[in-house]
């Protein structure tokens, strides 16, 4: 029976070389086979698998990336407070599809939040030793360095969204200024005669694109666009407040609301609620994501739904692509945008 023991009682686990004795081959020849490498005959392949199998050999995969000049690793990074990332559905959604994406892979995500000026040096010294493979970035501002550091570094990166229209590095976004022209064009269809909107930061590409679509909107519903009708906020709950509470300061007439996402038109039904109006009867509210935020406001928020999920497995998609090569070193970068769909609920 000892003799069909995979392992000797007491013996450490198998070596490369252990496995290249059996299966009377050289190291190299194993490394090989053990990579997937198609510069081996069959023969040759079928000894080193039975070999490994009979010794029960486990490659050491820290080994295997140093050989290959890679990390096994790749960073998904949120520049923002830990506050946004568990109040947020949007990043739960982000970090699954992410997840999701990778699932068959053997690369380690690595969560990173970059709060501060000094966490965000630190992480750029992380990424200039190559610690990681390839990184995913969301909810990117216009001055953020890390797209362009990673460029210059030639470390693959994927972006949630784009710091502007002409975006160098690979992303994937959804319609925001289609969405949000759906978003106010239903609220003027339901017969609403003054529509304000809180927008995102408006350092934030995607917080520009949602309010040109509700300019457009009213724009083509023959509509004046009055300056005063729209309030930036930051895409939390208590900016969805602060914004509520100066637009009724400033147009205490509005009928309408566009809320740049469902935390904020939230924090904006709270204060509507507070000063007695009545949803939707005296105020519409629409908000963007289509979040479970949404389903679950009091009444429930109409909404533009994203397909976050599924942005975060595109995301991965693209990085693995641009880690493997696949995509090419092009000028152009890949792009990818998806489409929006407007949800309507109680609220509108």
């Amino acid at each position: 029976m000892a003799g069909t023991r995979r392992r000797g009682a007491g013996r450490g686990r198998p070596t490369l070389e252990e496995v290249a004795a059996r299966a009377g081959v050289g190291r190299g020849t194993v490394s090989r086979v053990i990579n997937g490498s198609p510069r081996v005959s069959d023969r040759t392949r079928v000894a080193v698998q039975r070999a490994v199998a009979e010794l029960g050999y486990v490659p050491n995969r820290v080994a295997r990336a140093l050989a290959a000049d890679r990390a096994d690793a790749v960073a998904l990074v949120i520049p923002e407070p830990e506050t946004r990332l568990f109040a947020e559905p949007y990043f739960s959604d982000i970090i699954r599809g992410v997840g999701a994406g990778l699932a068959d892979t053997d690369l380690q995500l690595l969560l990173t939040l970059i709060r501060t000026p000094k966490e965000r040096q630190r992480f750029a010294d992380y990424l200039a030793a190559h610690r990681v493979d390839g990184v995913l970035l969301v909810s990117v501002h216009a001055d953020d360095p890390l797209p362009d550091l990673l460029e210059r570094i030639e470390i693959p990166a994927v972006l949630s969204g784009r710091r502007s229209a002409h975006e160098s590095v690979a992303y994937v976004d959804s319609d925001n200024t289609g969405g949000a022209r759906a978003a106010v064009a239903h609220l003027v269809e339901r017969g609403r005669t003054t529509v304000a909107t809180i927008t995102g930061p408006l350092d934030m590409y995607v917080a520009q694109c949602r309010l040109d679509g509700y300019r457009d909107a009213l724009r083509a519903a023959g509509r004046e666009v009055d300056p005063a009708l729209a309030v930036a906020a930051d895409f939390t709950e208590e900016g969805g407040r602060r914004a509520m509470r100066e637009l009724l300061v400033r147009r205490p007439d509005l009928d309408a609301v566009f809320a740049a996402s469902d935390v904020m038109a939230a924090g904006a039904r709270q204060v509507l609620r507070e000063q007695g109006r009545r949803v939707p009867e005296d105020v519409a509210l629409v908000g963007f994501e289509d979040s479970a935020v949404a389903r679950h406001m009091d009444p429930p928020l109409t909404s533009v739904r994203q397909a976050t999920e599924e942005m975060g497995r595109a995301m991965a998609r693209v990085l693995l692509e641009e880690i493997e090569g696949a995509a090419g070193r092009t000028a152009v970068p890949p792009r990818l945008v998806l489409p929006t769909e407007l949800v309507a609920r109680a609220s509108s």
